[in-house]
């Protein structure tokens, strides 16, 4: 199995608002960075769409290490909060329904074809992939205002 990394980012000027996402996929020393936005979105949405779009790009699977700095992302994942969420009707409890539920069932699609190893990284830290794809993100949004 091939290891790829994935760090990823979502941007929005306001909340909902014009949304960006970043993402940047690494195999080897080969590097690709990708980005796009939406004009009324959310950010959580755009952190969902950058994690998809990156994860829709590898042909095979792979082993992937992903790094985003969204704890909605990484603790649904890694929690198995959104399994649940989708084995209840994607409902949260039983009066809150999951938010994003049609993103969400995208991304459990593509967590089963793949080794996804989740990783928070703290965002605005210096970290310098997770500052690239918030440049990426915050860029494309700007696109969208």
């Amino acid at each position: 199995m091939k290891k790829v990394e994935i760090f990823t980012d979502g941007a929005c000027k306001g909340n909902p608002g014009a949304g960006g996402w970043g993402a940047i996929l690494r195999y080897k020393e080969v590097e690709k960075e990708i980005s796009g936005g939406e004009k009324n979105t959310t950010n959580n949405r755009m952190e969902l769409t950058a994690v998809i779009k990156a994860l829709e790009l590898l042909k095979e699977p792979c082993q992937v290490s992903l790094y985003t700095d969204s704890q909605y992302i990484a603790n649904a994942l890694t929690k198995g909060w959104a399994k649940k969420w989708k084995a209840n009707g994607w409902m949260r409890n039983k009066k809150e329904k999951a938010l994003n539920p049609e993103l969400w069932d995208r991304l459990l699609n593509l967590y089963d074809v793949h080794q996804i190893d989740v990783n928070w990284v703290k965002g605005h830290a210096g970290h310098p992939e997770n500052e690239r794809c918030d440049r990426l993100a915050v860029n494309a949004a700007e696109k969208f205002v």
